[in-house]
């Protein structure tokens, strides 16, 4: 765990802030590869991933600010430097980008909804197992304790003052757990592009299952960022209600658009 890559005099370069740059670069280069099976422009896409970045980074921050609230985090630490630097819920970034997404689009931005989302979700899966490695650097959205072989300990104090990372303690590492899921969904998509059979098709089978993967890793999350206390008598978090609505979105998503005459 390497919070801080390297200083460049008294400014530190944070691990995650870099592998957030790469995995953004690699998924926006996986988009457009997959959008030019469409014929649609990578300049277009280009475009409206960063304003999805821009989106996401806000929205994981906005719902983090919001889960510490509920769950009775003191109101200056919610709102501080450690929250600035803290990577955020990552699904908050997502309900984030998705909204943007279907804003920029319904301006007019020369791309077709269904195809565009076709395009852009295995990159967006393809960023986020790159950017879970980031929060495994951090130490945050760290998991419960664990005694298997593969438990991590984490030991640095940087991590504990900006994530309240527990030290000294083996844990499971559910942040490599999510990146082994977000690459598995990543498969899943490509495998299934080229079956395609209607418009919007693998953009709603990414909501499938990357909701059933947080459901699934969510066993493992120990971090209060998740979203615990009044939920925890439903065995639930803001993570596991998050990927029940992912699923019952894309369940949606594809009835409608499977009936469409509209077919690829």
């Amino acid at each position: 765990m390497h919070p801080v890559l390297f200083e460049i005099g008294s400014f530190p370069l944070g691990t995650y802030g870099l592998l957030l740059a790469i995995a953004f670069f690699a998924g926006t280069w996986l988009a457009k590869r997959q959008g030019l099976l469409d014929g649609l422009a990578p300049s277009a896409i280009t475009d409206l991933a960063i304003a999805m970045l821009i989106s996401a980074i806000v929205g994981s921050k906005l719902l983090m600010i919001l889960v510490d609230l509920i769950n009775g985090e003191p109101f200056r630490e919610v709102f501080s430097l450690a929250t600035l630097r803290a990577g955020g819920a990552i699904h908050g970034g997502i309900i984030a980008a998705t909204a943007v997404f279907f804003w920029k689009l319904r301006k007019g931005q020369g791309l077709p909804l269904r195809l565009t989302g076709d395009a852009l979700v295995p990159g967006v899966a393809l960023g986020q197992a790159i950017g879970r490695l980031g929060c495994f650097s951090a130490g945050c959205c760290y998991g419960t304790e664990s005694h298997a072989p593969w438990a991590v300990t984490f030991t640095n104090p940087i991590a504990q003052a900006f994530s309240g990372t527990p030290l000294g303690m083996p844990l499971h590492p559910v942040q490599l757990y999510n990146t082994l899921a977000n690459l598995a969904v990543m498969a899943v998509l490509l495998v299934a592009r080229p079956k395609r059979t209607f418009r919007g098709q693998i953009f709603a089978l990414y909501f499938l299952v990357e909701g059933l993967g947080r459901v699934v890793t969510e066993t493992w999350r120990g971090d209060v960022d998740r979203g615990t206390g009044w939920l925890s008598w439903a065995w639930l978090s803001t993570g596991r209600l998050t990927g029940i609505a992912f699923m019952l979105l894309g369940m949606g998503l594809w009835l409608v658009w499977s009936r469409s005459k509209e077919t690829r």
